[in-house]
């Protein structure tokens, strides 16, 4: 498919992946110094394929949000034509799905190839992909075919030179963008010198830009120094990791900003962008490095919230400035979402303000077991649902239909199948019919089951009717908006 964005590696300057660090406030700090391109930490392929992409109104952001609720990727409209999605994968076809998934929200999309880490070579990712050239060929091949935006992967270098040329020659004719190279062998560490001349040796055998990666520890001590590596290696461009994380400023002309200016500046973002404080601590620690055993490095060490970690940097006031600007813009779309709201109300619709609480009802027994019980009773159609999902706070709210009538609770609930009991119970009450509360004495739809009728009513695992999934209509908003305000 054809490439449709301006995203170039050449003579870029390129924040490299790094897990625990390359989230959204190292990124957009880094852009701010004069970064090129700023890759994301290494996200799993099975944790993005749980994700469903939301809208956050509050932050302005676009999140990628786990079944648990945990933010798992956030970007923002800033650093769109300038992120590069760095995944874990070791299958295809999940690659072109997360992809899919990211791609309308980022620059480009990479895989890992070269982490050296057990984590990741276990479930055969990373520098494990670098001995199934097979594999490789194949996840690169599926996502240039499949997705419109660039594709790139970073690698580590093989035991010796001529197997590594071999393997970027196959890898360049599956039509990525840039292939990025950390110039150590997997087994190496930081401590071990970069190899220059296989990193060269690459850059003169293939015609795609070569990325330069792995340079902090011999090289890159100030912004000149990138140059000099670049050189070394006769790269297109440097990626630069460790250097970065101990001061973005790394990426500025005119040289590195003072050190309380650069973290005061990456706390802005991290309240800005509501980053988690644990994540936020880890991240300071890496710039603070010697400094950890000062006065202010142990206010560091022992705060336990966002707030705590302001006050050690003499941020309290800004913490509460920004915390009280987003409480207000929150209360402010919750004030529009209700109008909205109001203004859809169907006046046709009966409603009622309840709610289904299962303590009031017997084991497996529910207010949508009765309703459907009673239609059949009287004849009707089987009661039809359609739920829909609020944007703003993911709530949701159901509307039943029984003999053309509908019916709902004006309250909304965490979950579909609660909204959908709370409105069978609006229509039950409507109607004057037992809702099979405890507190309504003896239940014949227990004594139903006791004898065993040859229709069964409810699932013995989940107490859900079996006769309804087909008669349900959902609704759900896709690009929902996360009520995540700054934490702190």
């Amino acid at each position: 498919m054809t490439v449709n964005t301006p995203l170039c590696f050449r003579g870029k300057k390129i924040l490299a992946p790094m897990v625990r660090v390359g989230t959204l406030p190292m990124r957009l700090l880094a852009l701010d110094y004069g970064a090129d391109i700023v890759y994301c930490e290494e996200l799993i392929d099975i944790k993005m394929l749980q994700c469903k992409r939301v809208i956050n109104e509050v932050l302005e952001t676009v999140d990628f949000v786990a079944p648990n609720d945990r933010v798992v990727f956030r970007t923002c409209e800033r650093e769109r034509e300038h992120v590069v999605f760095q995944m874990g994968s070791a299958d295809a076809e999940r690659a072109l799905a997360v992809a899919k998934l990211v791609e309308s929200d980022v620059a480009g999309i990479d895989i890992n190839m070269g982490c050296p880490k057990e984590y990741s070579t276990k479930a055969s990712m990373g520098a494990a992909l670098l001995s199934d050239p097979d594999k490789i060929e194949s996840i690169l091949t599926t996502l240039v075919k499949g997705i419109c935006k660039p594709v790139t992967c970073k690698i580590r270098i093989l035991p010796s030179v001529e197997d590594t040329v071999n393997l970027v020659k196959r890898i360049e004719k599956t039509g990525i963008a840039a292939i990025a190279v950390h110039g150590r062998k997997k087994e190496e560490r930081p401590q071990h010198p970069v190899h220059c001349d296989v990193i060269k040796a690459i850059s003169e055998a293939i015609s795609i830009p070569v990325i330069a990666n792995g340079g902090s520890h011999d090289f890159i001590k100030e912004y000149a120094d990138i140059e000099t590596f670049q050189k070394a290696t006769a790269a297109s461009s440097v990626m630069i990791a460790r250097a970065a994380m101990w001061n973005p400023s790394i990426f500025r002309k005119e040289g590195f900003c003072p050190l309380k200016d650069v973290m005061q500046g990456y706390i802005k973002y991290v309240l800005r962008y509501d980053n988690h404080y644990t994540n936020t601590k880890y991240c300071l620690c890496q710039m603070l490095r010697e400094q950890l055993e000062t006065t202010q490095g142990k206010k560091l060490h022992a705060a336990q919230s966002t707030q705590e970690i302001c006050e050690a940097f003499e941020m309290g006031d800004f913490y509460e400035e920004t915390t009280a600007i987003f409480e207000a813009k929150k209360t402010s779309l919750e004030a529009k979402t209700q109008d909205e709201d109001d203004q859809m109300e169907d006046p046709d619709v009966i409603k009622m303000a309840v709610r289904f609480d299962k303590r009031e009802y017997p084991p497996q027994i529910t207010p949508k077991m009765y309703l459907l019980e009673w239609c059949r009773k009287e004849k009707h159609p089987q009661p039809v649902y359609e739920t829909v999902q609020r944007p703003l706070d993911r709530l949701f709210c159901s509307v039943v239909t029984v003999a053309e009538q509908k019916y709902r609770s004006t309250l909304w609930d965490k979950s579909k199948k609660l909204a959908e009991q709370a409105a069978a119970i609006v229509c039950l009450r409507t109607l004057g019919v037992p809702e099979g509360k405890l507190c309504e004495g003896e239940n014949h739809l227990i004594n139903k089951r006791k004898r065993g009728d040859q229709e069964p009513l409810i699932s013995r695992d989940h107490g859900e009717d079996l006769a309804e999934p087909s008669h349900k209509k959902a609704n759900f908003v896709e690009e929902t908006s996360d009520m995540n305000v700054p934490k702190m």
